[in-house]
């Protein structure tokens, strides 16, 4: 009898468990997990304890399909629990059967009858507990996956909405009446190819050519210069990683716009191997870089820079407003990363704003410093804040402003995904993460060109800190 009723609970969590794959696969954005993928350790009783705050998240930052995913968590937990509650019932009665098989013999009170109708009823439970761990491993994995797709709670200091708060201005606005937009520049001055670089790759990639070619290696002289001075240790990170590294720091292959975002990377033949990604940012790498280890408290915070070629798929779908070198495929971009304690991200992130504004004062650029309301932000950050340069070109568009940094507060919202650990004293936790550009290559040069062209003169003056690497140039004109 209790064989036939555990048998009716397991009809109905096969029917749960049919009607759970059916609902999370119209929702689901992340790629399958390989089994060499760090095993993601979220706080899935913070969810279920307070699923109106993920998904008020989710709404403030105008992720509208994945709002339903903490109450489906709450509930997919329930089911989970009464999963668990019938198999213990029937691994009591399992029990208790086997008992009375390992009797028989020994006592003459059990008949060949019902000896048999024992072991009918044991080769019953074996499917039926069989059944509920199928159930119970479906059901927490739908968990975890739902969980996975969550962004990150909001930090008090983000604005909810669409709209981003003033912070300040970064050196006085130019006095210069050229609106000449760099991309007539680097073509009077034969600094920029980008119909040749159509024609070898596709809209969205360029060549810079001469002064131009040596303006981008001083960017990134100088922004590690910078950064080191403040304390960061260089590195080169890798370009392309796996895909279920970037999905676990919170890019997704698409955004929620269903936009392609990043390049994945084609084999020739299925050989098992998980699938590779180039990376958009170098925050990617840096962060895979500690996966599946445990860090020690006096090891941090750990705080890195490094230079890296970026790639992003996106670029060709944003309007004219972006032609140029404004939104490109690829570019190099200098990238601060850092591991912290919960105690010490405020600190870190004040560092990188610090090296940000540092670094786009000293190269005169008239900046505004923003921070972003939470319908910008990513799936990883909890705060962010962008710093956007005046384009003379752009007076159209947003005031002629555009950005050129950002550092975000990732809390631990990385780390757990990654299995990176931090060792206490009596316990482990997750280290927050903090990432920042320190300087994105295109858009930079870009306004450096623009802001720098002297219209009377024909030429562009070359920031003085960068002089140290442009091997005497000082001006760039035609010819020169």
């Amino acid at each position: 009898m209790l064989a036939t009723q555990a048998l009716s609970r397991s009809r109905a969590s096969t029917n749960l468990r049919s009607t759970f794959r059916q609902s999370s696969a119209s929702t689901s954005t992340l790629p399958k997990r390989p089994s060499i993928a760090p095993k993601p350790c979220i706080d899935i009783k913070h969810i279920r304890d307070n699923p109106d705050l993920y998904t008020q998240t989710c709404l403030d930052r105008n992720y509208l399909s994945l709002k339903d995913n903490p109450q489906r968590i709450v509930q997919l937990f329930k089911d989970w629990k009464e999963i668990q509650d019938s198999a213990l019932k029937a691994r009591q009665r399992n029990n208790d059967v086997l008992n009375k098989l390992k009797s028989f013999g020994a006592q003459n009170s059990t008949t060949l009858q019902e000896r048999d109708e024992l072991l009918l009823e044991a080769k019953s439970l074996k499917g039926i507990l069989s059944k509920f761990s199928d159930n119970e491993i479906d059901l927490a994995s739908g968990i975890q996956n739902l969980a996975a797709q969550l962004p990150n709670l909001t930090c008090k200091e983000t604005p909810i909405g669409k709209e981003p708060r003033l912070l300040g201005y970064i050196n006085h606005p130019p006095t210069a009446a050229s609106v000449a937009n760099h991309v007539s520049i680097g073509n009077d001055l034969d600094l920029i190819d980008f119909g040749g670089a159509s024609t070898a790759s596709g809209w969205g990639w360029y060549f810079l050519k001469n002064e131009c070619a040596l303006l981008e290696h001083a960017l990134v002289q100088y922004a590690l210069h910078v950064a080191m001075r403040h304390g960061f240790s260089v590195i080169s990170p890798p370009s392309m990683v796996y895909s279920h590294i970037a999905s676990a720091c919170g890019f997704q292959p698409r955004d929620q716009g269903g936009e392609q975002q990043s390049y994945t990377i084609a084999r020739t033949e299925n050989n098992g191997k998980p699938e590779m990604t180039l990376a958009g940012t170098a925050e990617i790498p840096l962060a895979g870089m500690k996966a599946n280890t445990t860090m020690n408290t006096c090891d941090l915070p750990l705080q890195v820079v490094g230079a890296s070629r970026c790639y992003r798929a996106e670029a060709g779908a944003r309007g004219l407003e972006t032609k140029g070198l404004y939104r490109v495929h690829e570019f190099t971009k200098v990238e601060m990363f850092a591991w912290t304690t919960r105690l010490e991200s405020d600190a870190a992130f004040n560092s990188m704003l610090t090296v940000q504004k540092e670094i786009l004062r000293t190269l005169s650029l008239h900046c505004r410093i923003l921070e972003m309301p939470s319908t910008d932000l990513g799936a990883s950050a909890s705060r962010k804040i962008d710093i956007e340069a005046f384009f003379p070109s752009r007076k159209l568009k947003d005031d002629g402003f555009g950005e050129v940094t950002s550092v975000s507060i990732c809390t631990d919202y990385q780390t757990r995904r990654l299995n990176t650990r931090l060792k206490l004293t009596s316990k482990t936790d997750f280290p927050f993460t903090v990432n920042g550009t320190a300087l994105a290559v295109p858009r930079v040069l870009a306004a450096i060109l623009e802001n720098g062209w002297n219209e009377q003169g024909k030429y562009v003056e070359v920031p003085e800190v960068l002089h140290p690497w442009m091997h005497g140039i000082k001006t760039i004109k035609q010819g020169s």
